[in-house]
């Protein structure tokens, strides 16, 4: 079995694109010809080195704000107001902008949201970017509620890196935690996953107290029937910008209950980035 633990007090070290203007001299409609590569003859790597001397090779794009799920730690019940249409990056805008930073050093870019999924033209995206030219990496990360009968055809586009969240293995609390009904979908996303070769593929669960942090065991256990990488994630415990800490988990306390439960479990490598750690058993 495979654990991760992840701590929200060090660095990102992710690049991400936040831009909610349009970029000028766009491309035309998602339905033209592949974009195409801008020439550069010098890749400026220098600009993803940042003050600590640290090379990011990593960008995270968000594709959209809109979510099908409303859970409890991520948007009120009633959803948020979100950026209109004409301001959010368009396919071809995504395309271009991944290719500069790609030609910078970029060479792993992962799919956000909001929910990437309610996007319809993601499988027009993940064509095009997993056609740039040095890119390696093409990940998502989703809730699964839709990705089942999506993934064959995304990972056809060049997706080949997936996270799926699921935040408890019980139906009825899946509910409550995200405000919908969907927790079979997921699971059957994650078996979908494994069945077309996804590996690993890593699970996102978000610890907090009181109301999942009975199931971290039940979690690593999961590991020991399905060929999956779960990574248990810190709640960021902000109501109305205030500091609640009530829900919080730190995962100093995640790590003594799994090696407290599991004895075998160790480490096996750990990141420069010190906000993440692995262990296996």
């Amino acid at each position: 079995m495979r654990v991760g633990l992840r701590s929200l007090t060090s660095t990102s070290v992710s690049t991400r694109v936040a831009y909610s203007h349009r970029c000028s001299n766009a491309y035309s409609t998602c339905c033209a010809p592949k974009p195409e590569v801008i020439p550069v003859e010098t890749p400026s790597s220098d600009m993803l080195v940042d003050s600590f001397g640290r090379f990011h090779n990593y960008l995270r794009i968000s594709l959209t704000e809109r979510c099908n799920l409303r859970c409890q730690y991520c948007m009120p019940a009633e959803g948020v107001e979100l950026t209109p249409k004409s301001e959010l990056l368009s396919h071809d805008e995504i395309i271009r902008i991944a290719n500069l930073f790609v030609i910078s050093g970029v060479d792993k870019i992962r799919l956000t949201g909001g929910e990437p999924t309610v996007r319809k033209d993601l499988e027009d995206i993940c064509l095009h970017l997993s056609g740039l030219k040095g890119l390696k990496t093409l990940a998502m990360t989703t809730n699964g509620i839709v990705l089942s009968k999506k993934l064959p055809r995304l990972k056809e586009c060049g997706l080949n890196a997936l996270n799926i969240s699921l935040d408890t293995l019980i139906p009825a609390k899946f509910e409550f935690m995200t405000r919908r009904k969907g927790h079979s979908k997921v699971m059957e996303s994650i078996d979908t996953a494994i069945q077309l070769g996804y590996d690993p593929v890593k699970v996102n669960c978000v610890i907090m107290r009181g109301t999942n942090d009975d199931e971290i065991c039940d979690f690593v256990e999961l590991t020991r029937h399905k060929p999956i990488n779960v990574r248990f994630i810190e709640f960021m415990p902000f109501d109305g910008n205030v500091w609640n800490v009530k829900k919080l988990v730190p995962y100093a306390e995640i790590l003594d209950k799994v090696a407290s439960t599991f004895q075998r479990c160790r480490e096996t490598s750990r990141s420069p980035f010190r906000h993440r750690k692995e262990f296996q058993d």
